[in-house]
């Protein structure tokens, strides 16, 4: 008789994005995955997100950047006033193709999921599965059951059960100042341009998706925990602080109802991690590196996140057998997503932080070196998200240390970069 083959086994806590394409990027490489979701269904939580340069190119590993692609729309782009006037404007996403290889493609964040879904292989994903304890050696503790893993992936959010336990040391979450609004609205007739508008300490995004509907987003300073009384809800908050602002937003909140709003006060990391993973169990996506949601690379940087992993784990139970092979996999898979990764939090801080100041001298030279910047040298706001956006998938047996290095400079003037990124990528997710 010849030999019997074991396959390997993942378990993915999380039937997120960052989960889902774990499992997917798994089950192509020959794993046996399971995916545990607390949930009785895969319900997406959040109403649009943009996919980057660099999440299609994650997403063409999984067979799925074509797809994704087909919800792209030629539209202009660009950042406002209140009252309007155009800080910045490109005619079409062009110059980005051009730059890049593709321009940033709004979904609704439901298409997205339903893409990653058709990748799981039947009875793969566990529903109303809750997790109640996981070990660094691979096991994993259900309220269905015990099941034993060669590899558990973490990709339980931002408020991590997972990281709390098994990194018990590491700092927590802390606020990062300011509250977040999404919606999806029907369109109002003609195509609004791709925009986001930065006013006093807040910030209104417009983002047409190609099915006619659009998808909005705002933020501003609050307390945490602080929410909208009375009738009309948080669409009534949004009316009050953005309704006087230019066209299409009055327009686009009247078409709104109330059911539509969702309102998520925004956390982040205290410091980063020392590490992504422990023993055989690695930690994906906001349970890894939670971001503010202002350069629209949260949903990208999971992509990414699950890409690599999967790779480097199946390229390790090729080489090496048994738990340090795997091991030594999550070790390189750390490496390469560190640096990476806290780059791009420290830089979505900092675009967070410039969109809400409020000081009237601030908020003038930010406005100033925009329209100065979108006149002069168009070209340094796509040059200010190289580093961001050039990021290539990994090949098989690629060093992680080479991995992490796999990166461009970004321009010295903070300033400059914040505002390149902010206006062509600044989406929350």
């Amino acid at each position: 008789m010849g030999e019997v083959t074991t396959r390997p086994a993942a378990v993915v806590i999380g039937a997120g994005i960052g989960g889902l394409a774990t499992a997917a990027g798994l089950s192509a490489a020959g794993w046996d995955v399971t995916v545990c979701e607390r949930a009785a269904s895969v319900e997406p939580v959040g109403s649009g997100l943009g996919l980057a340069p660099n999440g299609l190119r994650a997403l063409d590993v999984l067979g799925l950047g074509d797809d994704a692609r087909k919800h792209a729309i030629p539209q202009a782009m660009g950042m406002r006033r209140t009252d309007g006037r155009w800080l910045m404007r490109a005619q079409s996403a062009t110059t980005l193709s051009d730059r890049f290889g593709d321009p940033i493609i709004m979904l609704p964040r439901s298409a997205l999921v339903d893409l990653l879904l058709s990748r799981i292989p039947e009875g793969a994903l566990a529903l109303s599965t809750a997790v109640d304890s996981v070990s660094s050696t691979g096991q994993v503790v259900t309220s269905g059951g015990e099941l034993r893993a060669d590899l558990v992936v973490a990709a339980d959010g931002v408020g991590s059960g997972v990281r709390a336990a098994l990194w018990p040391g590491e700092p927590g979450l802390r606020y990062a100042g300011f509250t977040t609004w999404r919606l999806l609205v029907p369109g109002t007739g003609e195509t609004p341009a791709m925009a986001e508008t930065w006013g006093r300490g807040a910030v209104f995004g417009v983002m047409p998706l190609a099915d006619g509907r659009v998808y909005c987003y705002a933020a501003a300073p609050a307390e945490p925990g602080e929410r909208a009384r009375g009738d009309g809800g948080e669409l009534a908050e949004l009316v009050r602080r953005f309704g006087r602002w230019h066209e299409p937003i009055p327009s686009l909140l009247a078409s709104a109802t109330p059911a539509d709003v969702l309102r998520h006060d925004v956390a982040e990391l205290a410091g980063p991690l020392a590490s992504f993973h422990q023993g055989r169990v690695a930690l994906l996506g906001d349970a890894a590196h939670p971001m503010t949601p202002n350069l629209g690379q949260g949903a990208c940087q999971a992509l990414e996140d699950a890409v690599v992993l999967s790779r480097l784990v199946s390229a390790s139970v090729s080489q090496a057998s048994g738990a340090s092979g795997v091991e030594a996999a999550l070790a390189a898979y750390s490496a390469a997503r560190m640096e990476r990764t806290r780059y791009v939090v420290q830089w979505s801080r900092r675009a967070g932080a410039m969109t809400t100041w409020t000081s009237p001298v601030a908020v003038a030279l930010r406005d100033g070196l925009a329209t100065v910047m979108g006149k002069l040298n168009p070209g340094a706001a796509l040059r200010g998200l190289d580093k961001i956006y050039d990021w290539r998938p990994p090949s098989l047996g690629v060093p992680g240390s080479r991995i992490a290095s796999m990166i461009i400079d970004c321009p010295r003037n903070t300033l400059l970069c914040l505002t390149a990124s902010s206006i062509e990528a600044a989406v929350i997710v």
